[in-house]
Protein backbone atom coordinates (compact mmCIF):
# COMPACT_ATOMS: atom_id res chain seq x y z
CA UNK A 1 0.00 0.00 0.00
CA UNK A 2 2.77 2.80 1.22
CA UNK A 3 6.24 2.80 -0.94
CA UNK A 4 8.25 5.54 0.80
CA UNK A 5 8.04 8.12 2.11
CA UNK A 6 7.12 11.29 -0.42
CA UNK A 7 8.56 14.25 1.25
CA UNK A 8 8.66 16.08 4.47
CA UNK A 9 7.04 19.53 5.22
CA UNK A 10 8.96 22.09 7.48
CA UNK A 11 7.23 25.86 8.06
CA UNK A 12 10.00 28.16 8.82
CA UNK A 13 9.77 31.56 10.56
CA UNK A 14 12.38 33.54 8.46
CA UNK A 15 12.20 32.13 5.00
CA UNK A 16 15.41 33.83 3.43
CA UNK A 17 17.24 32.67 6.77
CA UNK A 18 15.72 29.31 6.61
CA UNK A 19 16.55 28.92 2.67
CA UNK A 20 20.35 29.84 3.45
CA UNK A 21 20.80 27.13 5.92
CA UNK A 22 19.21 24.45 3.71
CA UNK A 23 20.58 25.09 0.54
CA UNK A 24 24.16 26.53 2.00
CA UNK A 25 25.08 25.05 4.81
CA UNK A 26 23.51 21.80 4.68
CA UNK A 27 24.07 21.82 0.78
CA UNK A 28 20.49 20.60 -0.49
CA UNK A 29 19.60 20.75 -3.96
CA UNK A 30 16.76 23.36 -4.64
CA UNK A 31 14.42 21.69 -7.48
CA UNK A 32 11.76 24.40 -7.12
CA UNK A 33 10.68 27.86 -5.90
CA UNK A 34 7.28 29.41 -5.77
CA UNK A 35 5.96 32.54 -4.11
CA UNK A 36 2.08 31.63 -3.54
CA UNK A 37 0.62 35.09 -3.45
CA UNK A 38 -3.11 34.57 -2.40
CA UNK A 39 -1.20 32.57 0.74
CA UNK A 40 1.52 35.15 1.33
CA UNK A 41 3.72 32.30 1.02
CA UNK A 42 6.91 30.58 -0.13
CA UNK A 43 7.25 27.31 -1.20
CA UNK A 44 10.71 25.50 -1.96
CA UNK A 45 11.33 22.35 -3.12
CA UNK A 46 14.38 20.62 -2.03
CA UNK A 47 16.38 16.98 -3.21
CA UNK A 48 18.26 15.66 -0.56
CA UNK A 49 20.31 12.96 -2.62
CA UNK A 50 18.22 11.63 -5.25
CA UNK A 51 15.18 10.18 -3.17
CA UNK A 52 13.77 12.38 -0.82
CA UNK A 53 12.18 16.13 -0.82
CA UNK A 54 11.92 18.51 1.34
CA UNK A 55 9.28 21.81 1.47
CA UNK A 56 10.27 24.44 2.94
CA UNK A 57 7.46 27.06 3.73
CA UNK A 58 6.81 30.75 4.93
CA UNK A 59 3.38 31.85 6.65
CA UNK A 60 2.55 35.03 7.88
CA UNK A 61 2.89 34.56 11.74
CA UNK A 62 3.08 30.63 12.38
CA UNK A 63 2.80 29.41 15.33
CA UNK A 64 6.16 28.40 17.46
CA UNK A 65 6.98 24.97 17.46
CA UNK A 66 6.34 22.78 20.91
CA UNK A 67 8.41 22.49 23.14
CA UNK A 68 11.11 19.72 22.38
CA UNK A 69 11.95 16.62 22.68
CA UNK A 70 8.80 15.06 23.89
CA UNK A 71 5.78 16.92 21.90
CA UNK A 72 3.28 15.01 20.49
CA UNK A 73 4.31 15.02 16.35
CA UNK A 74 7.10 14.52 14.38
CA UNK A 75 10.08 14.89 17.30
CA UNK A 76 12.95 15.22 14.67
CA UNK A 77 14.04 15.02 10.70
CA UNK A 78 17.22 12.39 10.37
CA UNK A 79 19.75 12.53 7.75
CA UNK A 80 21.98 9.65 6.63
CA UNK A 81 25.72 10.21 6.08
CA UNK A 82 28.63 8.40 5.24
CA UNK A 83 30.66 9.57 8.56
CA UNK A 84 29.32 11.41 11.08
CA UNK A 85 32.48 12.97 12.37
CA UNK A 86 33.22 14.67 8.99
CA UNK A 87 29.70 16.01 8.32
CA UNK A 88 29.45 17.50 11.90
CA UNK A 89 32.95 18.84 11.09
CA UNK A 90 31.78 20.37 8.13
CA UNK A 91 28.88 21.62 10.30
CA UNK A 92 30.48 23.09 12.72
CA UNK A 93 33.02 25.04 10.40
CA UNK A 94 30.37 26.64 8.93
CA UNK A 95 28.83 28.01 12.35
CA UNK A 96 26.53 25.17 13.71
CA UNK A 97 26.26 24.32 16.90
CA UNK A 98 26.48 20.00 16.98
CA UNK A 99 25.92 18.01 19.84
CA UNK A 100 28.34 15.50 20.73
CA UNK A 101 28.39 12.61 19.05
CA UNK A 102 26.71 9.20 20.59
CA UNK A 103 26.41 5.66 19.81
CA UNK A 104 22.39 3.93 18.67
CA UNK A 105 23.48 1.45 21.76
CA UNK A 106 20.73 -1.13 19.48
CA UNK A 107 22.73 -0.52 16.10
CA UNK A 108 26.15 0.76 17.34
CA UNK A 109 25.87 3.13 14.61
CA UNK A 110 27.04 7.18 15.28
CA UNK A 111 24.64 9.87 15.63
CA UNK A 112 24.22 13.39 16.80
CA UNK A 113 22.27 16.30 16.59
CA UNK A 114 21.72 20.04 15.57
CA UNK A 115 18.81 22.63 14.69
CA UNK A 116 17.86 24.45 12.36
CA UNK A 117 17.26 28.19 12.53
CA UNK A 118 13.62 27.75 14.14
CA UNK A 119 15.12 25.15 16.60
CA UNK A 120 13.87 21.77 14.84
CA UNK A 121 16.08 19.09 15.83
CA UNK A 122 18.12 17.42 12.99
CA UNK A 123 19.38 14.43 13.26
CA UNK A 124 22.79 13.11 11.03
CA UNK A 125 23.14 9.43 11.24
CA UNK A 126 25.75 6.72 10.01
CA UNK A 127 24.53 4.72 7.06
Amino acid sequence: MLKRIHHVAIICSDYGRSKDFYVHTLGLKVVREIYRRERNSWKLDLMVGNEYQIELFSFPNPPKRPTRPEACGPRHLAFAVDNVEQTAEDLVRKGVAVEPIRVDETTGKKFTFFQDPDGLPIEIYEA
